[in-house]
């Protein structure tokens, strides 16, 4: 019996020991996988040339000296419209062609560590916050730029709201699937287990902790000028109260958008004509009227 009882107490201890291990591996993996998401290639610029849309590659200094690869289309109306794209993304084309072929100016860039940026570590939200202010800058410097409006979705909306609370040339806000905060988005996408340790890991990787990326505590400071907030709320990448944290915490003039089918990222797919419209009024309205 006491052999047993010894044999069975090796084992659990044994099988603690190998569980806590195999954790600690998927975990670490899983952290890697945020901070180095993998490179997708941008798109080649060909479907901008058969649309008519004159553009030019351009390279975009950042706070801390990358090279953030994109593209820039000057502006027939005088407003320039930033364009950022979401985690482990590129420069969006869709998104691109729907502003510039209403005439608005367009710059469009791939955010550090992704696409053919330098970097090799994704912060989700806090130095890509400053490369937005680093777009805004390269625009602000363009010949015929009167006005600026920003949109951004997913990881690109959460970094162009807490650049537009610190930048108030920043005059009007689209944002698209953007969490309220790090924090939370961590907690609703990783199971439990693992919530400690792939904060750990991410934090010690990028040097930044998760506590710096909430947007939902900056968004107020945007007012007056104007926010739209926008979700479908098929979205299992993002808490489902997102949106309506967001647009709870802004400042007027405010708008929300919800809709109950869409998935991460895809109102515009669901709902191209209504999307262009109402975009299109929000920019025209505060930027251009």
């Amino acid at each position: 019996m006491k052999y047993r009882l010894n044999l069975i107490r090796f084992g659990l201890f044994s099988f603690l020991v190998l569980f806590s291990l195999g954790l600690g591996i998927f975990s670490y993996n899983l952290a890697m996988d945020y901070v180095h998401p993998r490179r997708l290639i941008p798109p080649s610029g060909e479907e901008l040339v058969a649309a008519g849309i004159e553009y030019r590659d351009v390279e975009i200094i950042s706070h801390d000296g990358l090279r953030l690869s994109g593209w820039y289309t000057p502006p027939e109306n005088g407003v320039v419209i930033l364009v950022a794209h979401g985690h482990a993304d590129v420069r969006p084309l869709d998104f691109y062609k729907l502003f510039a072929e209403q005439g608005y100016g367009v710059l469009a860039w791939d955010f550090r560590a992704h696409g053919q940026s330098e970097g090799d570590r994704v912060t989700l939200g806090y130095l890509e916050s400053r490369d937005v202010e680093s777009a805004l800058d390269f625009a602000l410097a363009q010949p015929n730029v009167e006005h600026i409006g920003a949109w951004g979705g997913s990881i690109g909306g959460v970094s162009v709201l807490l650049a537009a609370a610190r930048r108030e040339e920043i005059e009007a806000v689209i944002i698209d699937s953007a969490f309220p905060t790090l924090e939370d988005e961590l907690d609703d996408q990783i199971p439990f287990l693992m919530r400690g340790l792939i904060r750990f890991f991410a934090e010690k990787e990028t040097g930044m902790k998760v506590s710096f990326v909430r947007p939902v505590d900056v968004i107020g400071e945007i007012s007056p000028r104007p926010v739209f907030i926008i979700q479908g709320m098929g979205d299992t990448r993002i808490p489902e109260n997102s949106a309506q944290r967001l647009y709870d915490a802004a400042g007027e003039p405010r708008w929300l958008w919800t809709e109950e089918e869409p998935v991460h990222m895809n109102m515009f797919s669901y709902y191209r004509m209504r999307y262009t419209k109402r975009t299109s009024k929000f920019f025209r309205e505060f930027l251009l009227e």
